[in-house]
């Protein structure tokens, strides 16, 4: 049973793919901690148009000949409407390698809790620069409430002053 799908688009503007990712990839497939299980390249033209192929049809580039070596195909995961659907975020004269990929690493805990009779009932991805958008607000937050509870104490300190100094 495969574990969770997740799909990733790597973007290199102005195609400036030059292969520096790889040994990353591989680390993590060598390390079970994620299967690729399909892969494209998509480029967009300077036009807009979207042209797409797998990596094993990108014939004698060393690169697309490496994530062809790693990858454990299932084909038709990534579909043509998904290509679409992901190429729009891409910049004009740019490629990006779409990546599905499976957390393998997620399998024995997987399994662990279906031994222990329970269910994973939801799983949530949430991209990291949403996350410092958040941490970062509640920073921002959090300063603007020091900074009013230091206000009010001293308007408070002022109007014990005022009234003490009325009572004299």
């Amino acid at each position: 049973m495969l574990g969770p799908i997740e799909i990733v688009v790597i973007a290199f503007p102005g195609n400036q793919f030059k292969g520096e990712i790889l040994p990353a990839i591989s680390d993590l497939v060598d390390s079970d901690t994620i299967s690729i299980v399909d892969a494209l390249f998509v480029r967009k033209d300077a036009d807009g148009a979207v042209e797409y192929t797998e990596f094993e049809e990108l014939g004698e580039n060393a690169d697309a000949a490496f994530l062809t070596e790693v990858i454990d195909h299932i084909e038709g995961l990534i579909s043509d409407e998904d290509v679409d659907e992901l190429a729009e975020g891409l910049e004009n004269d740019s490629s990006a390698a779409v990546l599905a990929f499976e957390h393998t690493w997620v399998k024995p805990l997987r399994d662990a809790i279906v031994g222990a009779g329970g269910a994973l009932l939801e799983s949530v991805r949430i991209p990291g620069v949403v996350v410092e958008e958040v941490l970062a607000a509640l920073v921002d937050a959090e300063i603007d409430l020091e900074a009013e509870a230091d206000a009010g104490a001293e308007l408070t300190a002022g109007t014990t002053t005022k009234a003490g100094a009325d009572t004299d």
